[in-house]
């Protein structure tokens, strides 16, 4: 197939790209800021708000826009508006975020987005997202292309620019502790970058993925503590566990990056994506995988 990325040169889109250039045709739509310089791979280096330039792009067919950047209302429109080449599906990386927050409930791909911005950067981001899944819908259809939505939990992996598992290793291999929340009853849901990556690719072309939504994310939830064991049997070596209550949390202000009470949590079905025939990796091997990159990096 013929794919056009957009974005595609940072963590997941990263990971994508190294795996679908084996198997498909690639262009890539970036800013140029990480080039893959790579005979097998069509780079269009330009701003995906500059309409003038999308417009420029061949007038050839793609059968499959995978979109990793699309963050604030305008961007999907923006690019179905103004490029000139036809395409059958179009793939956006949504979010699990994008749920109604508070039920209380495990969320399915048919369960109710949310339509309140809570504010700040956060806040934003959520609601660009929900923005964005309306607008995906609307645009396909006006081109008569196809659409899906793929909804990753918490990502983690490696080369991971999200402050999540990456702070975690940094305090471990710099200073050999990590901030612990021992009270905190936050449970969380993650995914392997790879196991995305694979999903995103089955998605390519494949009719059961048609105007469709893929919650993408491990069954088990996770608590501070079930993460800090995980860490430790990653890393193959122990660690000193700075305690603090979510009190001293919240008081000082500190960007933990998971959920910290229960009640701010979410709980997520991702069993949808065994039809596209992914089985997600246990996170005890893929947190293993992440450590040994960061050990040798």
């Amino acid at each position: 197939m013929k794919i056009l990325v957009i974005g595609g040169s940072y963590f997941l889109g990263k990971t994508f790209t190294m795996l679908a250039r084996d198997y498909h045709e690639l262009y890539l739509l970036n800013r140029g800021n990480q080039p893959f310089d790579e005979e097998d791979i069509v780079e269009y280096v330009m701003d995906r708000h500059d309409s003038k330039a999308l417009s420029i792009i061949p007038e050839e067919y793609f059968d499959v826009i995978v979109d990793f950047c699309a963050y604030q209302k305008g961007d999907i429109e923006l690019v179905t508006k103004n490029l000139k080449a036809s395409f059958k599906q179009y793939i956006f990386i949504s979010t699990c975020d994008v749920y109604r927050r508070g039920t209380m409930q495990v969320m399915n791909e048919d369960s109710e987005l949310e339509d309140r911005n809570f504010g700040g950067q956060a806040g934003d981001y959520i609601t660009g997202k929900v923005l964005l899944e309306e607008e995906l819908r609307r645009c396909c259809k006006e081109r008569k292309a196809a659409f899906t939505s793929i909804r990753p939990a918490f990502i983690y992996g490696p080369d991971n620019y999200a402050p999540r598992e990456s702070v975690y290793f940094k305090w471990i291999l710099t200073a050999g502790q990590i901030l612990h929340p021992y009270d905190a009853t936050g449970e969380f849901q993650m995914v392997f970058v790879l196991d995305v990556a694979k999903a995103i690719l089955a998605a390519c072309g494949n009719e059961k993925a048609y105007n469709r939504a893929f919650n993408l994310c491990n069954p088990d939830s996770l608590t501070y503590e079930d993460f800090a064991d995980i860490l430790e049997n990653a890393m193959g070596l122990s660690f000193e566990k700075v305690e603090l209550s979510v009190g001293e949390v919240l008081e000082k202000e500190i960007p933990l990056p998971f959920p910290l009470t229960r009640e701010e949590s979410q709980w997520y079905d991702g069993s949808r994506a065994a039809e596209l025939g992914i089985q997600y990796t246990p996170i005890e091997q893929g947190m293993a995988v992440t450590a040994e990159y960061y050990q040798n990096t």
